[in-house]
């Protein structure tokens, strides 16, 4: 797969993407899928060629960025293309230059994908959405 990871303001792609993986897959619900935070966040979109395939979000927070939505669609899963979307978030804040660590919530059993991207989990289980998380961690 040679998929293209940009920063995008196309927010009505990137929903689309997280409302088939969260909404329609996950079972998230609908109204709590889109919140205010994408107002001011910083999208990035994968595609190839004119189709998109994932997505996911980074959110400041003082030396901190929140990486968040964090989704590929089914047909392009198992393809490295998650792993492309974390690192091109690292990437984007390396940039930026005000971040010293990259935070996420990650499911409990996305955690060892985490891991190998050189994220630690820390505290308590927590639910989002009705699904099980972990805060994790990684110095930039």
């Amino acid at each position: 797969m040679s998929a293209t990871i940009t920063r995008t303001d196309d927010l009505e792609t990137c929903l689309k993407l997280r409302f088939e993986v969260f909404v329609d897959e996950q079972g998230v619900p609908p109204e709590i899928e889109r919140d205010a935070y994408d107002e001011i966040a910083l999208h990035l979109l994968a595609t190839e060629g004119d189709r998109a395939l994932g997505t996911a979000r980074v959110l400041p927070n003082g030396e901190i960025g929140k990486i968040g939505r964090v989704c590929v669609i089914k047909a392009a899963r198992g393809t490295g293309l998650g792993a492309a979307l974390i690192r091109a978030a690292l990437d984007e804040m390396r940039a930026d230059g005000r971040f010293s660590k990259a935070a996420l919530g990650s499911q409990l059993h996305a955690i060892p994908f985490y891991e190998k991207l050189g994220f630690a989990a820390y505290g308590e289980v927590f639910d989002d959405a009705g699904i099980p998380h972990r805060m994790m961690e990684r110095a930039l």
